[in-house]
């Protein structure tokens, strides 16, 4: 049986949550209570709790073959696919420092994550282009999976485990060191929230080489005793097929992934109860018109690579308020700060600050992210609650509002400008079937609002888009500028990269 840390809460029902006392600990009480119970369906096949034991035994001791030590970085660039999943786990349970690369990076990008944190190891898959000594083929890895079993290593709650790259969609990514407490807390507190249990098949298409990805499938569908089906498919059709094969009953996907279903209402998605969605922005049409299609309001998500992921949701169910991000999740404290770091009264706009509770039956269970990893070492952040980087407010129900990241902010003469509140206005016509909005500089204003639009195929006319905002924004912050692409430049989160805008709009030959 499992020995847990003893750090046991009380949920809104009544129920405890049990933190394991490692992550190495995380599949004992399904393999206590039904070891041939599917734990991972993925492209490969089905593996049961018995074999992701084994199977995550066998990458431990093959990573211990390769030199790899407790505190050593595991970086690994591989599909989804259960590969993935067992090689985690065996680095968890040798207590290395797990990471991704993610595929679909350009090779540049790939090499700049690998120098960042200098593995060990890199198990690298078809897509991966790094140059080090470091790589560990498919050929090699599973050469490695003979190995004699790694010995017994004591991991601590609180050891890093696991590095979250930012999305570097407006600059270099950093490299956030979680520890173990921190990545096993979201599937805890998820599955005590939402009463989840072993019926539980949790579907996600986002590449496990995200660290957030790792922490909301497999250790959370573990926690719960159900099973991470991981897809190997983005596109609606592929989503949809997955879904309705694999009977999945809670799937999480970006707000593009939403649009897609959603004009595709014959497909079949009767075995879902939740869809969840995040990444990015959810406009509020877009919650109705997947709705429509499918019957299900999607629950929205803010998250955070710092926290790490999932701060705020929408409850179960169908109710949500416009433009919101759901309810922050109890185990923390969100709240607006001013910019000289005072906390602003409930409703206020602010910088969005993150902190553990310190009251109530969820008191002391977060504690803040380890640091970053930089100069060969985890650098402690500063003290205090954690600085998000995100303008909005948590008003007194703790219902969380997003306007936009502090340094996206457009300063056009004295006046500030959040690119999100004129998307989400641009995104409800017609003819845009996304809307991207920046600052370019003005000689006179500083800065001048421009908006990149990616059609539906339609004819896009600039002065009825613009008479379209000023119908709900004031003068000042309607597009001046304008320019149409094909399609926007998306991370593997389904966000813009909003660093390539400038260039797009000059390229476009803007309006």
């Amino acid at each position: 049986m499992p020995s847990f840390n003893g750090e046991n809460v009380e949920d809104d029902g009544g129920s405890a949550i049990r933190l394991p006392a490692s992550i190495a600990e995380v599949l004992r009480p399904a393999l206590a209570a039904n070891p041939e119970s599917p734990a991972i369906e993925a492209a490969s096949g089905i593996w049961s709790y018995r074999e992701l034991d084994e199977r995550a035994g066998a990458a431990a001791g093959a990573l211990w073959s390769l030199g790899v030590r407790p505190g050593d970085r595991v970086a690994a660039c591989l599909p989804n696919d259960l590969d993935i999943v067992a090689a985690f786990h065996g680095a968890q349970r040798i207590g290395a420092i797990w990471a991704g690369i993610g595929e679909a990076m350009a090779a540049a990008e790939q090499q700049y994550l690998h120098d960042l944190i200098e593995p060990k190891v890199v198990l690298a898959g078809p897509r991966c282009l790094v140059e080090a000594p470091s790589l560990v083929d498919t050929e090699v890895w599973a050469a490695a999976q003979s190995a004699p079993a790694a010995p017994d290593i004591a991991t601590d709650l609180d050891a890093p485990a696991g590095i979250a790259f930012t999305s570097g969609t407006s600059g270099r990514p950093k490299a956030v060191v979680h520890s173990q407490r921190n990545m096993l807390l979201p599937g805890a507190v998820l599955t005590a929230t939402r009463h989840w249990g072993p019926d539980l098949r949790k579907g996600d298409s986002f590449p496990l080489t995200i660290l957030n990805m790792m922490v909301l499938t497999t250790l959370l569908t573990a926690q719960a005793g159900g099973c991470a089906v991981i897809m190997d498919r983005r596109d609606a059709a592929g989503v949809a097929e997955w879904i309705a094969t694999r009977k999945v009953t809670v799937w999480n996907g970006a707000p593009a992934q939403l649009y897609d279903l959603a004009a595709l209402p014959d497909l079949d998605l009767s075995s879902l109860q939740e869809v969840w969605s995040g990444g990015s922005d959810t406009p509020d049409q877009l919650r109705e018109a997947f709705a429509a299609s499918h019957g299900l309001v999607p629950r929205v998500t803010y998250g955070l690579t710092e926290a790490p992921t999932v701060v705020s949701i929408d409850p179960p169910g169908s109710d949500w308020a416009p433009r919101t991000s759901g309810h922050v999740l109890p185990h923390f404290d969100v709240a607006a700060y001013d910019d000289s770091g005072n906390r602003l009264p409930p409703g206020e706009i602010g910088e969005l600050h993150l902190a553990g509770r310190t009251d109530g039956p969820w008191a002391n269970l977060w504690q803040p992210l380890l640091g970053h990893w930089a100069d060969g070492g985890i650098q402690p952040p500063p003290e205090g609650p954690v600085a998000t980087g995100d303008i909005g407010t948590v008003d007194s129900a703790g219902r969380l509002t997003l306007l936009d990241r502090k340094k996206m902010v457009i300063i056009r003469g004295s006046a500030n400008i959040y690119p999100l509140e004129v998307e989400r206005v641009l995104d409800t016509h017609p003819a845009v079937g996304k809307a991207a909005v920046c600052g370019i500089p003005h000689e006179r204003l500083g800065q001048q609002v421009a908006a990149v639009i990616e059609t539906n195929g339609a004819a896009v006319d600039f002065a009825d888009l613009a008479e379209h905002c000023r119908r709900e924004l004031a003068g000042y912050k309607v597009p001046e500028v304008w320019a149409t692409v094909d399609t926007l430049p998306l991370n593997a989160m389904g966000k813009v990269v909003r660093t390539e805008l400038p260039e797009l709009i000059a390229r476009a030959g803007s309006a």
